[in-house]
């Protein structure tokens, strides 16, 4: 394995968080929560799952600075660094019925550019 980096196989964990985050964003500021008029933001989730999601969020972002340095999946790196960017700049500044539809999309980008680094790195065995 000298040309895949040993990295960029943790990429199915991080596709299962993806999804996670994305059926718990579903839940927690869902249609029903948009359509109630309720701000699930000024109320956030419980202090156990926030701190499970903030603990997955940094090591997520770690390993992706991590990926950085390894050639063949450098890009992919990059890429996803720059759409969590770009999505939390735009979740930051959009009103609540928008957030939803940023973190759906955002979601299905790193989750497209996380399967594709993962084919890059098995190719590159």
């Amino acid at each position: 394995m000298d040309n895949a980096p040993a990295a960029a196989f943790l990429a199915p964990a991080f596709v299962v968080f993806e999804i996670a985050q994305l059926v718990y964003a579903e839940r927690f500021l869902g249609v029903k929560q948009i359509q109630a008029g309720v701000d699930p933001r000024s109320l956030g989730p419980p202090e156990p799952v926030a701190l499970l999601w903030v603990v997955a969020i940094c090591a997520q972002n770690a390993w992706l600075l991590w990926l950085l340095s390894e050639s063949p999946t450098r890009i992919h790196a990059a890429c996803l660094l720059l759409v969590s960017l770009c999505g939390f700049a735009l979740r930051g500044s959009c009103a609540l019925r928008w957030v939803l539809v940023i973190l759906t999309i955002e979601g299905a980008l790193r989750l497209g550019l996380m399967v594709s680094m993962f084919g890059a790195a098995w190719r590159s065995l």
